[in-house]
């Protein structure tokens, strides 16, 4: 038995070195396809997966956005009135904070020999005119030389000049308001002495009423003169003015230009020095509303809007915000002939091939 047992190991140890000899282990799935054993279909590759975002058409709009000033009103128009001449206060028509017309005499020096050089002067004149007249006749009858007649006139036109002056000096004892206003401050009384330029009163004109600001660099070219302006004073009254001036030359320390906005004020009732708030509306920029919920960043952090083109892919326009409304933000730069994603505008990348459900808006 044992030696039968060994012939049979021997038996297998040759058939399989046989095998091994063979190959066949390493074909056995090329021998079974060969033979038609196996024959699998390849895996096609599975179709991508389209993500789906919510776009809307953009409507496009004229809007001039609102610039938010802070401001304080001012006198149109300030004077420091002055003594013409000196002398005592004869007349004196100035009540502090009471009003006065233009042209009114508000101040009356006395003056007696002023007059009385005016009345001189006056007299003189009258006496050369005739003595010109008389040297006139003379020459046309042949009776005087041609140099009386030029001496003539030349007396008459000093005279003239006499009587010029001597009506200044008089004029000169009168003090009228170059506009109408309120004075504001009264320096002198009646009766008192004062020299030549000695201060009176300050008159403030305070129709129109000017509110002054400043803009920045940034809004300077919104700001146009003759554009309106809605004004909220302290105390709640608002009113509509318009710009009266832009200024062509900043400030030095704040870098902001100076505007001028002029409100009626017939009735004189706003002071000078009160604060105020000031909107005014830029030109007007073709401009979308949007949510703010569809505002993304691109990859270097600049703000703008996903889109979607006619073809379906995505892509990221770069907007500018130009106006916060309850509405949504107002925003230029929005491509024409786009559709701006309002829903998922987070998951999709430039590029990219999307399905595109209609949307009728998004919260904001």
């Amino acid at each position: 038995m044992p030696k039968l047992h060994r012939v049979v190991a021997f038996c297998v140890l040759g058939a399989a070195a046989a095998w091994i000899a063979t190959g066949e282990f390493s074909s056995v799935g090329s021998a079974q396809e060969a033979g038609g054993l196996e024959n699998p279909t390849p895996e096609a590759e599975p179709a991508p997966v389209l993500r789906t975002v919510a776009a809307v058409e953009p409507v496009f709009v004229d809007h001039a956005r609102m610039i938010r000033l802070s401001g304080i009103t001012a006198a149109d128009k300030r004077a420091a009135l002055a003594a013409r001449a000196e002398g005592v206060i004869d007349g004196l028509a100035l009540v502090k904070g009471g009003a006065v017309s233009a042209g009114d005499v508000v101040m009356t020096l006395e003056g007696p020999e002023t007059l009385a050089q005016a009345k001189i002067a006056e007299i003189a004149l009258a006496q050369r005119e005739r003595e010109l007249e008389r040297a006139e006749r003379l020459f046309a009858g042949g009776n005087t030389p041609e140099i009386e007649v030029t001496n003539a006139r030349s007396a008459r036109d000093a005279a003239a000049a006499d009587l010029a002056r001597a009506k200044a000096a008089v004029d000169r004892l009168q003090l009228k308001a170059p506009f109408a206003g309120i004075v504001e401050t009264l320096d002198v009384e009646l009766g008192e002495w004062v020299q030549t330029g000695a201060p009176v009163a300050t008159i403030l004109a305070l129709d129109p009423i000017l509110i002054l600001a400043e803009v920045s660099e940034r809004d300077l070219g919104s700001v146009t003169v003759g554009a309106k302006a809605q004004v909220r004073l302290v105390n709640g009254v608002e009113l509509e003015g318009l710009v009266r001036l832009v200024a062509r030359e900043a400030s030095a320390e704040t870098r902001t230009f100076p505007v001028e906005i002029a409100l009626p004020n017939p009735s004189l009732s706003l002071p000078a020095g009160m604060t105020a708030e000031i909107l005014l509306a830029a030109m007007p920029e073709s401009a979308v509303v949007v949510p703010r919920s569809v505002i993304t960043l691109s990859d270097k952090g600049e703000l703008g809007l996903r889109v979607v083109g006619a073809d379906d892919v995505a892509a990221f326009a770069p907007v500018t915000i130009i106006d916060d409304t309850p509405d949504g933000l107002v925003v230029t730069g929005v491509p024409e002939g786009v559709r701006i994603v309002t829903a998922g505008q987070d998951l999709v990348r430039n590029g990219e091939t999307v399905v595109v459900a209609a949307a009728e808006g998004a919260s904001q």
